[in-house]
């Protein structure tokens, strides 16, 4: 059995720390100041990781190796299966006229103000598809939605990213949270009401931030009733959601509530136009209008994958046929040092995951809009030529993330930012952040560093439900950077490849909003702890 070294360098954990971050910096480097791909720059992290692994963390090469490969299948299932299956409905919803009808929709239903519709869709729309399936797939959608109103195409992405976090700790109908109270052993219920106690201080501002970012002071003093509402009925949701009916709905009440909110404000609410924010919106091309058919249809496509996902869950149908299998050669091969335990490595195999239920709602969206088997055939075509980059970046960086958990290199890092004493709360979320972009996905990082949040906590005389929730919190704030994330949302515009111009607009936003993250939890600590629920 290898034990994991968590100080290798000298005995020392600054040194070690110093030597845990290059695989990090490397990616963020190539990504954010060299601009290259982001597959690249996984490449690069994953090499540079493994010559630590091996070298200096003093992991077998064989298990090194065996480690990547474990992460690049979870990758692939259930993660890309998910993503997948979106843009394969993206797809249908296209060649079928029902996205043009739901551009159409939003044409004739939406002020000429592209605050309004950044709101609308990147918001209110946005949340609501990460609520259902999550894994960058909102990012794609809501783009290319947002490219067919008139946004250039990386504003359309980058703005989507910064608005991809509030919802995501309960994305995919509240998968984080589950996964943070397995692997903490504290009550799921109680993390998603204090986890619901922070996300809608940074859900009521996130309108008026990104607004403010995208337009300037101007910008928010034309619209803040807007922002109000879109921000204000998302955040008392979600706080009512978690705490009082669960959390597992969380993110679909709140998104509903905030899109139905904010349509039914912009229509009683008569705004000033300022031609400044006028979108020049381009004709769509090269999809059948269906002039006979109601704009509403537009919405069907995303009606269906709502209601699909929610039963499929609700009835557990995903557990049907599940399969939990020990990856060979890794299970418990390795001792983790900072929790005195074996590490599994247990690849969850189920056919009816998510990604499947997504499958179901496209099969049936296709049914319903009457989609030809030739038109059906196009669209898995162009699906496949779309998911082709995103699954290779997304295989290597979870890879990367997989080989830093089983080598240490990770727990060197947590260990390192658990040891700043009072101050822990502050870091916290930046733990969390870290995690998330590493892995891409919320639920992973609370799978990474969410037991060591409590054991911190434990060790700082701190309070480990309040430590547990900030990793999730911190994590979605890690999602705008994530390139995982960015890869997938890159995937239905023109901006392969240009991550890391994205990653370049998005990455002082995430560090800010982290930071204001973390200033709560200070403060939640130690000059509020009665918000913590027991």
């Amino acid at each position: 059995m290898f034990h994991q070294l968590v100080t290798p360098i000298a005995g020392s954990l600054p040194l070690s720390f110093a030597a845990a971050a290059v695989p990090i910096a490397v990616v963020l480097v190539l990504l954010g100041v060299l601009r290259r791909p982001a597959w690249q720059a996984s490449s690069a992290g994953v090499l540079i990781a493994l010559l630590l692994a091996t070298l200096v963390w003093k992991m077998p090469v064989g298990l090194a190796i065996n480690s990547i490969a474990a992460g690049a299948t979870f990758a692939a299932w259930p993660v890309m299966w998910i993503v997948l299956n979106a843009l394969l409905l993206y797809n249908v919803s296209v060649i079928s006229g029902r996205f043009e009808q739901f551009r159409a929709w939003m044409v004739e239903h939406l002020p000429n103000d592209s605050r309004v519709v950044l709101v609308v869709i990147g918001f209110a729309f946005g949340c609501l598809l990460e609520g259902v399936s999550g894994f960058g797939t909102p990012i794609a959608i809501t783009s290319a939605l947002l490219v067919a109103l008139g946004f250039r195409a990386v504003d359309a992405i980058v703005f989507t990213l910064m608005f991809n976090t509030a919802p995501v700790a309960f994305g995919a109908l509240g998968a984080p949270v589950t996964t943070l109270g397995a692997v903490t052993q504290l009550h799921d219920v109680t993390l998603g009401a204090m986890i619901g106690r922070q996300l809608p201080l940074i859900a009521i501002l996130l309108p008026f931030y990104v607004i403010g970012v995208f337009g300037g002071l101007r910008a928010v003093k034309g619209v803040w009733p807007v922002l109000l509402v879109a921000g204000g009925s998302f955040a008392s949701v979600q706080f009512v959601s978690s705490n009082y009916l669960g959390y597992a709905l969380t993110d679909v009440l709140s998104s509903l509530a905030s899109l139905i909110a904010t349509l039914v404000f912009v229509k009683l609410w008569k705004m000033t136009p300022d031609p400044e924010f006028a979108l020049h919106r381009p004709q769509a091309e090269g999809a059948p209008h269906h002039e006979g058919s109601a704009k509403w249809q537009g919405w069907l496509p995303w009606i269906v994958l709502s209601v699909t996902v929610i039963i499929w869950v609700h009835l557990k149908l995903n557990t049907i046929g599940e399969m939990k299998i020990e990856w060979p050669g890794l299970h418990n091969a390795v001792f983790i040092t900072t929790y005195g335990k074996p590490y599994a490595a247990i690849w969850t195999f189920q056919p009816l995951a998510t990604g499947t239920a997504i499958l179901v709602s496209t099969f049936v969206t296709a049914l319903l809009v009457r989609l030809s088997p030739a038109q059906f055939v196009i669209a898995i075509k162009g699906t496949l030529r779309q998911i082709k980059l995103p699954l290779a970046t997304t295989m290597i960086i979870v890879g990367l993330a997989y080989l830093m958990n089983y080598s240490g290199i990770a727990y060197t890092l947590g260990v390192g930012i658990a040891s700043v004493g009072i101050f822990f709360p502050l870091v916290s979320a930046f733990l969390g952040w870290l995690a998330v972009f590493l892995s891409g996905s919320d639920t992973s990082g609370n799978a990474l560093f969410g037991n060591l949040q409590v054991v911190a906590a434990h060790q700082l005389n701190l309070s480990p439900v309040l430590m547990a929730a900030t990793n999730a919190s911190g994590g979605v704030l890690g999602k705008m950077v994530s390139p995982q994330n960015i890869s997938t949302g890159t995937s239905t515009t023109e901006c392969k490849g240009q991550e890391g111009v994205i990653l370049a607009r998005t990455f002082k936003h995430s560090i800010f909003l982290t930071l204001l993250l973390g200033l709560i939890v200070m403060v939640q600590q130690y000059v509020f702890p009665g918000v913590i629920p027991q």
